[in-house]
């Protein structure tokens, strides 16, 4: 730690590397990974593995927030940066299911670990809230049902989620079969 309390610039380097090449390698071999190739693989020490996380619970924790993290940034940009509302809610629709099909590994290994491939803690909060203004917006323009909610989204991406991270069929179809659900009815 620095004087002033906060981590020192290369801690915080060493985090953030330790951090993506996790990902990449989950994402690849799924829960196989150990901390020692991580360390490996981050070019770090594995003491600095296990300083920042402590088991490999917390790491895959970490990569989990991070990935939620990732996906809630990309879905505020598409929002911020377009006022079609349909077209931001495909788009983060889209980013879902590919994250989900290109990280299956990873995904696998967040369930194994933690249980669930849920978000949790404070990113689920921050996504939850997200969704429910992505609703009231596609309401107020038209583009979603008066009785749609935040949980019929997010039950649609938990729903997403499975189609492409188990290849059971054409995610990009399933969300066009989706939002034909949630289009405003006569």
């Amino acid at each position: 730690m620095s004087p002033a309390g906060k981590p020192r610039a290369d801690a915080e380097r060493n985090r953030a590397q330790v951090l993506a090449v996790a990902r990449d390698m989950l994402a690849e071999r799924g829960e196989q990974v150990q901390m020692a190739e991580v360390a490996r693989a981050a070019g770090v020490g594995v003491g600095t593995v296990y300083r920042h996380f402590p088991t490999r619970q917390a790491l895959v924790e970490a990569v989990a927030e991070d990935r939620f993290a990732a996906i809630l940034a990309f879905g505020e940009e598409q929002a911020l940066s377009d006022t079609d509302t349909r077209q931001v809610l495909t788009s983060f629709l889209r980013r879902i299911g590919e994250v989900h099909e290109n990280e299956r590994g990873l995904s696998g290994a967040i369930e194994s670990v933690l249980g669930s491939t849920a978000p949790q803690g404070e990113v689920s909060t921050r996504l939850l809230a997200f969704g429910e203004t992505l609703i009231k917006r596609g309401k107020a323009d038209g583009t979603l049902d008066a009785d749609v909610t935040v949980a019929d989204l997010y039950m649609i991406v938990g729903a997403l989620a499975t189609v492409s991270r188990a290849a059971i069929g054409d995610w990009h179809r399933f969300i066009d079969i989706a939002f034909a659900g949630l289009r405003p009815r006569d």
